[in-house]
């Protein structure tokens, strides 16, 4: 997978150890502990460990996305292999003051691209809880549909999925 991806507006670059201080408050705002749970990363310190476990982790990457005039860090956008799923899970997460800008929309998009050429699987999915409707919305944007509703470690979730075939011509 490209470690650098862009667009006009974004780079998206895999995550590095030096993002640390951005990760530390993406993770802490109040929609990711909401909607994607509360990491425990209460300190520079836990986040660069945080960091170090995404990189580390083969089933995971983490694209950081820079708004291209100050490149500045504003989001990211992830890949990631679930064992209770069968094909990788696409997912997003950014500042409250850069969502509602097209930003997650367009990341999104350039990921599922590169995906689609690199023939990674036939489908990718992605999860969100019931309740965040915004997610929602913006898979749905995407081209996703929903698939079913499952449970993992008690949690309800919404299971959906595309072709990546669906990304071709995006």
């Amino acid at each position: 997978m490209e470690a650098s991806l862009t667009s006009d507006r974004l780079s998206l670059n895999l995550l590095q150890l030096e993002d640390a201080a951005f990760i530390f408050e993406l993770v802490n705002t109040p929609a990711w502990i909401r909607f994607i749970g509360d990491r425990n990363v209460s300190s520079k310190t836990k986040a660069e460990a945080f960091v170090q476990s995404v990189i580390d982790n083969p089933n995971v990457d983490y694209w950081v996305v820079r708004s291209a005039p100050n490149s500045a860090p504003v989001g990211i956008v992830s890949l990631v292999k679930r064992d209770y799923l069968d094909f990788h899970d696409v997912g997003f997460a950014f500042l409250p003051e850069h969502t509602k800008k097209g930003f997650a929309y367009e990341a999104s998009c350039i990921l599922l691209r590169q995906l689609a050429k690199e023939d990674l699987s036939p489908t990718i999915l992605a999860t969100t809880v019931k309740d965040n409707s915004s997610s929602i919305a913006l898979l749905e944007k995407l081209g996703f549909h929903f698939d079913k509703q499952i449970e993992n470690d008690g949690e309800e979730l919404f299971l959906y999925a595309a072709p990546m075939s669906e990304f071709r011509q995006k």
